[in-house]
């Protein structure tokens, strides 16, 4: 069997892992492809297919659109996408500044908590990457305010919790239709985070064409009722580890995987 995971995450956006380096974690893992889903950015896709050109490791453009509904983030795949698609990189231009803003306020927030946070420290840790929650997190580790970036989830940044901005600047329609615009496949992600199966029906009415039903934090009894929610509503079905190298040290690339055919079936709902 041939295996693929469809959730990796590169230092281009949250992840700790370098393009580069993140295509020799795929060999190392016996990988037959891996899908590069950064946070509102495709920066790292062209630097990936070079560091693969002469393996068998194939390497599937992707992104992670970071959307809000309702008060709440939803994070919506995209695969198989035209990452050069003028479209595309036009609309996520100002995701970039928006993100800063957002790490701003957060910060304001923090400071409300009494926690003293400089952004600079978190810019630095982002690099050229998009900035996002994790950057944050991996600063509070860094400062010692956590013991961990998980911990930093859940006493300060996590979904409603005190330091917590939304702000996004798309709804899942939106990003659904920019994926499918540049040629991709939208899928939702990790859906146990929405708690609301009324929405994962109504993304799929908007042009949602699958869902990312193996995921690590997933029960087995949830990927069971993902892959039968899939079936009814006629959506293909992903999965993947989530990976972002060091900033998450307890997944590792590959621990969860699809074979290739559910790749295959993947790639014909472009069509």
């Amino acid at each position: 069997m041939k295996y693929a995971d469809l959730h990796a995450h590169t230092s281009e956006s949250d992840g700790t892992y370098t393009p580069e380096q993140l295509v020799k974690e795929a060999l190392k893992r016996s990988l037959s492809a891996v899908a590069i889903v950064d946070h509102d950015t495709v920066s790292a896709i062209p630097l990936a297919i070079k560091a693969a050109e002469s393996t068998a490791l194939e390497i599937i453009p992707g992104i992670e659109l970071t959307s809000q509904y309702e008060n709440q983030e939803v994070h919506i795949l995209g695969y198989f996408l035209d990452y050069q698609d003028k479209g595309l990189l036009d609309k996520l231009k100002p995701v970039r500044q928006n993100r800063i803003r957002r790490v701003h306020e957060m910060i304001k927030n923090l400071k409300g908590l009494d926690i003293e946070l400089d952004p600079q420290t978190v810019f630095d840790i982002a690099g050229t990457g998009t900035v996002g929650r994790m950057h944050i997190a991996r600063a509070l580790v860094k400062d010692g305010w956590v013991g961990s970036t998980a911990e930093a989830f859940r006493k300060y940044i996590g979904d409603k919790s005190p330091a917590y901005v939304l702000g996004f600047r798309f709804s899942p329609e939106e990003a659904i239709k920019m994926i499918r615009d540049a040629g991709g496949v939208a899928v939702l992600a990790h859906p146990y985070v929405l708690r609301n199966d009324d929405w994962i029906i109504e993304f799929a009415a908007n042009g949602l064409q699958g869902l990312e039903a193996y995921y690590p934090e997933h029960s087995q009894s949830q990927v069971n009722y993902y892959l039968e929610l899939a079936r009814k509503l006629n959506l293909v079905v992903t999965g993947g580890s989530d990976f972002h190298g060091s900033a998450k040290p307890n997944v590792k690339l590959g621990c969860v995987k699809i074979p290739l055919e559910l790749v295959e079936k993947l790639l014909l709902a472009k069509r």
